[in-house]
C-alpha cells in the first residue's frame, strides 16, 4: 500500500512509516505543498496512493464528488503532536482498516476510536 502524507501533518511522518517498510512520501517532497486539496486527490487516485491527513475537507471534497478513489486516513481529535507517537498510532490501527483501504474508505482514527466508512460516501440530499 503506498501512502501521501499531507501538509496537515509533519514530512518526518512518512519518513516514519518509510522506516516502518511501507512506500510513504510526504505532499512537501513532491514539491505540491502549494497544491489544492482537489489536486492533492487527483493525484493520490492516479498513483494509488492513500492520503494521510488530519485536514476534514478531503472527506468533503469525496462526499461531493461521489469518488470511490483515493482512500483516506484522518487523524482527529487529541492525538500526539510528534511524528514518532503519531506513526506508531497508525501502524498500530493499520492492520485491522487495510482491506478497507485498499477497497476504497475513509478511515477516521481518534484517541479512543476507528471509524470507517466505504467509499462513495453519500452526499446529504436536498429536499
Amino acid at each position: 500500500m503506498k501512502f501521501l502524507v499531507d501538509n496537515a501533518l509533519a514530512p518526518r511522518l512518512a519518513g516514519a512509516l518509510q522506516e516502518a517498510g511501507h512506500d510513504a512520501v510526504h505532499l512537501l517532497s513532491l514539491g505540491m505543498e502549494s497544491s489544492s486539496d482537489q489536486d492533492i486527490i487527483k493525484f493520490a487516485a492516479k498513483g494509488s496512493r492513500v492520503v494521510i491527513t488530519a485536514d476534514a475537507d478531503f472527506s468533503r471534497i469525496l462526499a461531493l464528488e461521489s469518488r470511490t478513489k483515493p482512500s483516506l486516513l484522518v487523524f482527529r481529535g487529541e492525538l500526539p503532536r510528534r511524528f514518532g507517537p503519531l506513526a506508531k498510532l497508525f501502524l498500530r490501527h493499520l492492520p485491522s482498516c487495510e482491506s478497507s483501504l485498499e477497497q476504497g474508505a475513509v478511515v477516521i482514527i481518534t484517541p479512543s476510536r476507528i471509524r470507517i466508512r466505504e467509499l462513495p460516501i453519500a452526499s446529504p440530499r436536498k429536499s
